[in-house]
């Protein structure tokens, strides 16, 4: 098959900046939104998808109208629900936990929360479902590391080496119908 560029954009940043939000919607900051039509104002897709949370969704409205092209929402490409701990600061959780968390986060996922390998399975049906064109997807950090994971095949201590701060974007070229064959083309932050 044909390959194509599939772009990952973060969400700007957030009215609540520097907590662990996963299903809390907590809406974007007009520089958020801005910072990311700045990094998608020079792209040529076909089409936008948006995780259904606002911090994600507002900003993929704002491109989809700046490029003139339609956008979807899907909830697959929300971001890991982090449970008890959504809304916390990672220094008001306890250490221990939290490591286990970053060591292992589907043996040790947050109380209540998601597991890692169910990010996986919905990241993984999200990027199935995409056509094989030119798309941006508006989406979350761990969403982002999900579809690394699966389309690159990196392991989970590789993939936090990753900086995907507010607004990043990463692009890479899909080759659909075989697993794990995606390659890196940038990663603009």
């Amino acid at each position: 098959m044909t390959p194509f560029v599939l772009h990952l954009l973060r969400h700007g940043a957030p009215e609540r900046a520097g907590l662990l939000i996963g299903r809390s919607d907590v809406a974007p900051t007009p520089d958020g939104i801005r910072a990311c039509r700045d990094q998608a104002s020079d792209l040529d897709v076909a089409g936008v998808v948006s995780s259904d949370l606002a911090r994600a969704r507002l900003a993929a409205r704002a491109i989809g109208d700046d490029l003139g092209v339609p956008v979807v929402v899907d909830p697959r490409w929300r971001e890991l629900d982090f449970g008890a701990w959504d809304g916390l600061a990672t220094s008001a959780i306890d250490p221990a936990a939290l490591s286990r968390f970053w060591d292992d986060p589907d043996a040790a996922p947050p109380p209540g929360g998601e597991r890692w390998s169910a990010l996986l399975a919905r990241v993984g049906a999200a990027i199935a479902a995409l056509p094989p064109r030119a798309t941006l997807v508006v989406t979350h950090g761990g969403a982002m590391r999900a579809a690394l994971a699966l389309l690159c095949g990196f392991g989970t201590r590789q993939l936090w080496a990753f900086d995907l701060p507010y607004a990043a974007m990463l692009s890479l070229k899909i080759w659909p119908g075989t697993p794990r064959t995606a390659q890196i083309l940038a990663l603009r932050a």
